[in-house]
C-alpha cells in the first residue's frame, strides 16, 4: 500500500532527510519531528499510520515517548530506529509494544519491507476491528431492551459453549440468522467454519448434493467429486435455515447425521464422519407440521433439544425505537446524509404499526425514508404508507356482533399498548379508562404484553 502517513522522530536531520526521501519516493506521506516532545505533538495533530522512532534523543528520549504512545495511542504502530550497540534497548522497546526495530544506517530495501509489513499489520487490525463492530451491530439488532429478548439472549449465552443442537423459531424477519451467528460467535467453535444453508432455495437433488456432497458420475452434471456442507463444517457449526421445508428423503438423512454424526456423499459408498454443531431454524410451527405428518416426529425431537423463540416485533414495541435509530445511523452513513434523529411524530407512527414483516420490514422502511429525506431529521412524510395487513384476527362479515365487538376491543387495546410501550398507565390515559379496569380487560381478553 502507499499514501499512508509516516512520522519520523529523530534528532539527526540527515537521517530524517534520508528516510523521508526513500519513503516519499514510494508515495508515502512524511511528517518529521526532532525530539520526543515534538513527536508527541505530531502524533496528536497529524494522526500518523506509522512512526519511526529513534531511542537516543534530547529532552525526551525514545523510550519515554514510546511509553506515552503505548498508553495513549495504542493503535499506532512503532518501528524503533537503533544505532549499533543499542540492540538490547530495541528489544526492551519491543517488549513495551514496538512493532520491530531498524538498525542504522538503514538499507533502502530493508526500510521499505519493514514499513510494508507494519502497515499490513495495521490493515489487519483495522479489519478485525471492523468485523467486531459488525458483530456488535448484529447484537444490537437482536437484543433490544424488551424482557422477552433479554430472556432469549440469556438462554443463548447459557447454551452457546455446548454442542447442544438448537432450534430457533420465529416469524420471517425476526432475526433467526443473526441469533444463530451470535450463538456461534459466543461458542468454542467461533474460530471454525460457520456454514449456512437455506433449505428452500434448491431442489431436493441439488440440496442433497449441497449438504452431503457427491461423487463423480453420481448424476448428470456431476463431473467431479464435491464435498458437501456437512463435510466443510467439520469441527464447526452448520445453520439450517427454514428446516421445515426439507423433503422426507433429506429429513431421514439429516436424522442419521444427528444420531450418528456420519453420512455418505450422493453416489458414494464410504461413510464419512464430521464433528458438527447443528443450529436449525424455521418460521413454521414444527409441532403442527409433525401432527399433519409433513415433518418427521423423531427428527423434530432430535432438533428440539433446546428451543429459542424470537418474538415478533409487535410483541416487543419497546425495541422499535432502538432498532429504528440503529437503521437510521446505518443508512444515513451509507447514503452520506446528515440525518441525526427521527421526529417524534414519525417515531409514533413506527411504534403504532404491527410490523408483519418484523425487523426486515422496519429496516426497509427506514432505508426508504433516509433515501427520500431532506434536512437533518426523519419526518413522517418520508415514511412509506404503513397500513395494517389482513390477519387472522381481522373481523369478518358473518360473525355475531358480540364476538366482533370483543375482537375489536382486543385489537384496539393491544394497539394502544404497543403505542404506549406496554405502559398500562399511559394506555389507560389514552383510552380514557381506569388503569385497574384496563388491567382486568387485558386478563379477560388474554392480551399478550
Amino acid at each position: 500500500m502507499a499514501g499512508e502517513k509516516i512520522l519520523i522522530v529523530d534528532d539527526d536531520p540527515q537521517i530524517r532527510m534520508t528516510l523521508s526521501d526513500r519513503l516519499r519516493a514510494n508515495d508515502y506521506r512524511i511528517v518529521q519531528a526532532g525530539n520526543g516532545i515534538q513527536g508527541l505533538e505530531s502524533v496528536k495533530n497529524e494522526n500518523p499510520d506509522l512512526m519511526l522512532l529513534d531511542l537516543q534523543m534530547p529532552e525526551m528520549d525514545g523510550m519515554e515517548m514510546l511509553r506515552h504512545v503505548v498508553k495513549n495511542f495504542p493503535e499506532l504502530l512503532v518501528i524503533i530506529l537503533t544505532a549499533h550497540g543499542s540492540i538490547e534497548q530495541a528489544v526492551e522497546a519491543m517488549k513495551l509494544g514496538a512493532f520491530d526495530f531498524l538498525p542504522k544506517p538503514c538499507k533502502p530495501d530493508h526500510i521499505l519491507l519493514l514499513v510494508q509489513r507494519a502497515l499490513e499489520r495495521k490493515g489487519l487490525q483495522e479489519e478485525n476491528r471492523y468485523l467486531r463492530d459488525e458483530i456488535e451491530d448484529q447484537y444490537r439488532m437482536i437484543v433490544g431492551e424488551s424482557g422477552e429478548m433479554k430472556k432469549v439472549m440469556e438462554m443463548a449465552q447459557q447454551v452457546a459453549k455446548r454442542k447442544t443442537t438448537l432450534l430457533i423459531g420465529g416469524e420471517s424477519g425476526t432475526g433467526k440468522q443473526l441469533l444463530a451467528r451470535a450463538i456461534y460467535s459466543m461458542s468454542d467453535r467461533k474460530n471454525k467454519p460457520f456454514i449456512q444453508v437455506n433449505c428452500t432455495t434448491l431442489s431436493e437433488q441439488l440440496l442433497e448434493s449441497d449438504l452431503f456432497g457427491h461423487e463423480k458420475g453420481a448424476f448428470t452434471g456431476a463431473v467431479r467429486q464435491k464435498k458437501g456442507r456437512f463435510e466443510l463444517a467439520d469441527r464447526g457449526t452448520i445453520f439450517l435455515d427454514e428446516i421445515g421445508d426439507l423433503s422426507p428423503t433429506i429429513q431421514a438423512k439429516l436424522l442419521h447425521v444427528l444420531e450418528y454424526g456420519e453420512f455418505q456423499r450422493v453416489g458414494g459408498v464410504d461413510t464419512l464422519k464430521a464433528d458438527i454443531r447443528i443450529i436449525a431454524a424455521s418460521n413454521k410451527n414444527l409441532e403442527k407440521e409433525v401432527e399433519e405428518e409433513r415433518f418427521r416426529e423423531d427428527l423434530f425431537y432430535r432438533l428440539n433439544v433446546v428451543t429459542l423463540r424470537l418474538p415478533p416485533l409487535r410483541e416487543r414495541p419497546e425495541d422499535i425505537p432502538i432498532l429504528a435509530e440503529h437503521f437510521l445511523k446505518k443508512h444515513a452513513l451509507a447514503t452520506q446524509k446528515n440525518i441525526g434523529a427521527i421526529a417524534p411524530e414519525a417515531m409514533a407512527i413506527l411504534k403504532s404499526y404491527s410490523w408483519p414483516g418484523n425487523i426486515r420490514e422496519l429496516e426497509n422502511a427506514i432505508e426508504r425514508a433516509v433515501v427520500l429525506a431532506s434536512g437533518n431529521e426523519l419526518k413522517p412524510e418520508f415514511l412509506p404508507p404503513l397500513t395494517e395487513r389482513r390477519s387472522e384476527e381481522e373481523i369478518a362479515i358473518g360473525i355475531p356482533l358480540e364476538e366482533a365487538q370483543l375482537k375489536f376491543k382486543k385489537q384496539f387495546i393491544a394497539k394502544t399498548l404497543r403505542f404506549s410501550n406496554n405502559s398500562q398507565t399511559k394506555a389507560a390515559e389514552l383510552l380514557k379508562i381506569q388503569r385497574t379496569y384496563l388491567s382486568r380487560l387485558i386478563k379477560e381478553l388474554e392480551i399478550k404484553g
